[in-house]
């Protein structure tokens, strides 16, 4: 077929017409809409962590459309009740019970500005603690240990934005004493004894030096670990015996092991491997800390088990998940489990385990309104790239659509870049494919679980191998009569909105319209506006991205950028934005958007004034997947819901461009 050559002035034409339609009769019905709403409110339970006594479950759940931490029973499910009241957003995605058993630790923090604060809530009276100081200073849990049931280690960095502090802190009273200050570690290493071991200090090749800590003040040498091996390799857990270190650790080899290392004799073992795939975090027995199971997923996750006697339970809970066992949480005494599983193609489950009895229970649905929606199935193909490297891609299909009769597609492109596309449920391919468009997600050169080799092979390669991966993806897609070359869509966040506008500026004509969500438009700018607490790993994205302090890595990362290309751009662009974004700021979408504006190339840009690095306001994902859709449906001829009150309650401004997109009122 040839390809449509779309000029500038045709550009500006489309920003007001709709896509050619397809006759009727020329597919099989399409099914009934599903709505936004139910897609991108968010679950109606998630994160469900078990209590060590095994007595209850904490989760997370909306109350008045806001997510709150909840507990329950487990004898009791339906008596659940919420443990906090925030209103303004929803609380952060972790939840840890210390092993007391009496409170639940949780984060907060303010407008999407990623500075989260701990904070415990008494699952008796509902008071609630803050653990670390507020606003403005970021913290996680370092280390829980069941030989100390009341305290947890914490990190934060109130004394110097650029590194962690290590605290320890008892979780009744709030009360902190300073374990280690950090004055150049990019992170720290303890066990459950509440010692501190090694401190990760990046060097300026890229690598990694693990300094033991000695006498005092002293940091001796004890691991090198070069670059190719910096994403793949780091300590997990020591046994709470002190006997073992268990690490992920790809040295040697391709793909990431997990190591159990003898700490009396420096031996190593392997404890689970693979040949395709990187192993990742193993379930941890809550008492010893051993590693129980692993999991690895190339095409689908699976779960190799590390400590035998642990093989008949997961075999038991792999055969009654139905489908993908996501994730597996146990009580301290092992007896109690509750594990999250996706039958294949729909939305998760909660089971509960009783290992005595071997029975198995659901809990609950993860998203019970979309129980009986029409939705497809998420497919792993496996794509030759132009010289021949494997890219593991995952696609959906509308369910009207016909074998090898091309079709609109959207190339979705996950952020990171040091991240992976999976198998699990998602909803934006669900949408997309519900609105008559083909996805395909791809694992690009540069994604993290496929082995060493594979990440590091996008070293430097940020709009070029790693942008050709897209390409070949799409091209396959077309091949195989999956896609229609004029109508394929880039859209993706964060890496994956530079990707976006890559598409925009490097590929102007492949594409026939692009959406970036909080994309880099300047890698120069961007590197020198990364938050303080990164500037650790600063050389080691120099050797990634392209080095910035030397003449000719700053003009690599020049030719890299979008920004300097923006005159190539020939199709529609829709941008968004948050304005507390830290990770890739605000002037990054306005200073392309400005650029646009100066040559008179049409753009709507969106601009979310009470989000960050992502719409986690119900209300901001709403109006922002509305806007989407309409674009799509504009310039790709997909199915579009109206807008309706989708704005209702969101900060949503358009800051340009809101004329050229039809239906938005």
């Amino acid at each position: 077929m040839m390809r449509s050559h779309f000029g500038r002035r045709e550009f500006v034409l489309a920003a007001g017409l709709s896509a050619v339609a397809r006759p009727a009769s020329a597919q099989p019905a399409a099914p009934a809409l599903i709505p936004r709403r139910l897609l991108f409110d968010g679950a109606a339970r998630s994160r469900v962590t078990i209590s060590p006594d095994g007595r209850r479950i904490a989760f997370l759940a909306p109350r008045d459309g806001v997510v709150n931490v909840w507990v329950a029973s487990l004898d009791d499910i339906a008596a659940a009740r919420p443990l906090t009241n925030a209103t303004d957003r929803d609380v952060g995605r972790w939840l840890i019970w210390p092993q007391d058993n009496r409170y639940v630790v949780y984060f907060r923090e303010q407008g999407g500005d990623e500075n989260w604060q701990a904070h415990r809530v008494d699952v008796e009276t509902g008071e609630i603690r803050a653990l670390t100081p507020g606003p403005g200073v970021k913290s996680y849990v370092q280390q829980i240990s069941p030989l100390f049931p009341g305290e947890l280690l914490i990190a934060h960095n109130q004394r110097d934005k650029r590194y962690f502090d290590i605290h320890r802190v008892n979780v009744a009273t709030g009360a902190s004493t300073l374990l280690l200050r950090n004055d150049r570690f990019a992170y720290v290493f303890t066990d459950p004894q509440f010692g501190v071991l090694y401190g990760a200090l990046t060097r300026d090749d890229g690598g990694i030096d693990f300094l033991q800590r000695g006498e005092g003040d002293a940091w001796l040498p004890f691991r090198s670990i070069g670059l190719e091996d910096a994403a793949s390799t780091w300590p997990v857990e020591r046994s709470t015996d002190g006997s073992e270190i268990y690490w992920l650790d790809s040295t040697g080899r391709d793909r990431a092991a997990l190591v159990a290392e003898t700490v009396a004799t420096g031996a190593c073992r392997v404890l689970a491997e693979d040949a395709a795939a990187d192993v990742w975090e193993p379930l941890l027995d809550p008492a010893t800390r051993h590693p129980i199971v692993a999991p690895i997923m190339y095409l689908k996750r699976r779960w190799q088990v590390t400590d035998p006697q642990y093989a008949g339970d997961i075999e038991r809970l792999a055969k009654a998940a139905g489908g993908d066992l996501v994730s597996v949480g146990l009580s301290g005494d092992r007896r109690s489990w509750v594990a999250l599983a996706e039958p294949e193609g729909r939305p998760g489950r909660y089971l509960h385990y009783d290992r005595p009895s071997g029975a198995v229970r659901t809990l609950f649905a993860q998203r019970p309104a979309l129980e009986d929606a029409p939705l497809v199935p998420l497919q792993p193909v496996v794509v030759g790239a132009r010289d021949g490297v494997k890219l593991v891609c995952y696609l959906s299909r509308p369910r009207e659509a016909i074998k090898s009769t091309p079709g609109p597609m959207v190339l979705l492109v996950h952020g990171g870049p040091w991240a992976r596309d999976g198998a699990d449920f998602n909803t934006t391919h669900q949408w997309l494919a519900n609105r008559g468009y083909s996805v395909l997600s791809v694992n690009y050169r540069g994604s993290t679980g496929f082995g060493k080799a594979f990440v590091n092979a996008g070293n430097r390669e940020w709009a070029a191998k790693m942008h050709d991966d897209l390409i070949d993806a799409v091209d396959w897609a077309i091949a195989e009569g999956i896609a229609d070359p004029a109508r394929v869509a880039i859209y993706g966040a964060s890496y994956g909105g530079y990707a976006a506008l890559v598409g925009a500026t490097f590929t102007p004509e492949k594409f026939a319209c692009a959406i970036d969500v909080f994309g880099i438009s300047n890698l120069v700018t961007f590197v020198n506006s990364i938050p303080p607490y990164w500037h650790s790993w600063r050389a080691t994205w120099r050797m990634r991205m392209g080095d910035e302090t030397t003449a000719e890595g700053r003009r690599l990362l020049e030719e890299r950028s979008p920004l300097n290309r923006v005159d190539r751009i020939v199709r529609p662009m829709l941008i968004a934005q948050g304005a507390n974004d830290v990770r890739v700021v605000a002037a990054e979408s306005e200073q392309i958007v400005a650029a646009m504006q100066r040559r008179n190339i049409p753009v709507t840009y969106l601009y979310y004034t009470d989000e960050g690095h992502g719409f986690y306001r119900p209300e901001n994902r709403r109006s922002f997947t509305a806007v989407a859709e309409a674009f799509l449906a504009q310039h790709l001829g997909g199915r579009v819901e109206p807008v309706g009150d989708d704005f209702a309650g969101s900060s949503i401004q358009f800051k340009a461009g809101r004329e050229l997109i039809r239906g938005l009122g």
